[in-house]
């Protein structure tokens, strides 16, 4: 038997959750909570299994309280179900000690499987949350700022200096004046500590710039 509680401060979202699992005899709903506060207090006194967990709730929201059911509940494993599917919002649920991470509207199937996979220690993610975690891991890793000193302008700056570009150019190219150019050729130099724009274009060069 699985002992659940569900965290989320719609009431007919807590209706549909808990509808679903009476239908389930290995699945026990134990409690139920309108927000991050209710939801620690339901982990402490009820000592569920798995915790279905909203990350959009007033008074404490869902990433706070996670963060302190693992604190004081560790057992607990949480499962987010969520409207949100942006990177930064899985990460952070996930840094805050999510288990699972699944959105609403997923099917009925995905959410038993989802709660008996956390429930059992597994780490598990909705299919659309699933491809992007993937696609992020697998990604090529992104090349170090060769000159993080610079302002995006002035790489832009260097860029065109190291392809061969006059001052002139450079404040065409950009639609800057000219003295705005002179005056971040000059910051550029200072902050390369080079002499003048044949080592600044060399330099950049080595590292990739000013070749496309």
């Amino acid at each position: 038997m699985i002992r659940l509680l569900i965290a989320d401060d719609h009431p007919m979202v807590r209706d549909g959750l808990q509808a679903l699992f009476d239908e389930v005899p290995d699945i026990e709903v134990v409690g139920e909570a309108a927000n991050g506060r209710e939801a620690v207090e339901g982990a402490v006194v009820h000592r569920p299994d798995v915790m279905i967990m909203d990350l959009a709730m007033p008074d404490v929201d869902g990433f706070a309280a996670t963060s302190e059911i693992k604190r004081v509940a560790p057992e607990v494993a949480v499962l987010v179900l969520t409207m949100s599917e942006d990177d930064e919002t899985v990460a952070k649920a996930m840094r805050a000690g999510a288990q699972g991470y699944l959105l609403k509207g997923a099917t009925k199937e995905e959410i038993l499987r989802a709660v008996t996979s956390v429930a059992g220690g597994e780490a598990i993610f909705g299919s659309s949350v699933a491809r992007r975690v993937l696609a992020r891991l697998t990604a090529p890793p992104s090349e170090p700022d060769p000159f993080p000193q610079l302002t995006p302008r002035e790489h832009d700056v260097l860029h065109l200096l190291a392809s061969g570009l006059s001052n002139p150019a450079i404040a065409a190219r950009l639609e800057l004046s000219l003295k705005t150019i002179n005056n971040l050729t000059s910051s550029v130099f200072a902050k390369l500590h080079v002499a003048g724009r044949t080592e600044a274009a060399l330099l950049a060069r080595d590292h990739g710039l000013g070749r496309s």
